[in-house]
């Protein structure tokens, strides 16, 4: 691979005695769908903050679009779209104020965000709604304009934790469809999600976290090599499973 858009190497955080990630090196190039996994308190939303400079690592190295995190934090950022978890809103703001302040951060023109930001919010039909503040919202419209926000800027990588969270069926065929399409124009996508099957259709690699240790990855052939028969799933138990069961062993 050559010049990846997410360059990770050596990369750890500790919280007191636990160690949250723990030596991480990862490389995901550009237009590639890349899934973490792993079970509750794996480390997946502590690599993800650390990615997204939320959090600062004890040791290793960041690279997003060429740009190191800590040395260039502004240039690295500007490549970087970011959806949490739970995403936080001003709620007095409309739709339209909080797509606007997203723009005025990235520096977006005028000429260039109004595009944008009518394409986006219609293609997430809450076009209708933009004009509402948000404290009015759903859980599913918030989501939505979290992907709006997210893509505004047309970033190079787009990190995602749970990007399901809130959205019924027809909205998760619609964002899955979108997010398919953005790789295909180049967008590189870091994503963290418990809805496996969602994982094994859309993802190029996948990495299986467990207790801040990479335990696998690859494409989902790759990981399902030695499982004849199995699924992700079956696969992604399997592995957590016999880590626990190695630990367990280590305290017998």
């Amino acid at each position: 691979m050559t010049d990846p858009v997410l360059d990770i190497k050596g990369l750890s955080k500790r919280f007191g005695d636990l160690k949250a990630v723990d030596d991480l090196t990862l490389r995901i190039g550009a237009g590639e769908f890349f899934t973490l996994l792993g079970p509750n308190g794996a480390g997946k939303t502590t690599t993800i903050k650390l990615v997204t400079g939320l959090l600062v690592p004890d040791a290793g190295t960041i690279k997003i679009a060429g740009h190191d995190l800590r040395q260039e934090p502004d240039a690295a950022r500007q490549a970087l779209g970011y959806i949490p978890d739970r995403p936080f809103f001003y709620e007095k703001l409309t739709g339209r104020e909080y797509l606007d302040l997203i723009a005025d951060l990235y520096e977006l023109e005028n000429a260039r965000r109004r595009p944008l930001e009518r394409e986006l919010t219609e293609l997430f039909t809450i076009a209708c709604r933009i004009d509402e503040p948000i404290e009015s919202y759903s859980q599913g419209m918030r989501q939505k304009l979290a992907f709006c926000g997210c893509f505004l800027h047309g970033p190079r990588i787009a990190v995602i934790d749970e990007p399901w969270v809130g959205l019924d069926p027809r909205s998760i065929r619609t964002v899955t469809a979108f997010l398919r399409k953005k790789c295909e124009e180049g967008t590189t996508i870091f994503m963290s999600t418990h809805t496996l099957s969602l994982a094994q259709k859309l993802s190029h690699r996948t990495g299986i976290i467990h207790r801040g240790t990479l335990m696998a990855i690859g494409g989902v052939e790759e990981i399902l090599a030695d499982k004849p028969g199995a699924d992700l799933e079956e696969a992604f138990l399997a592995i957590t499973r016999e880590e626990e069961e190695i630990e367990v062993g280590k305290t017998e």
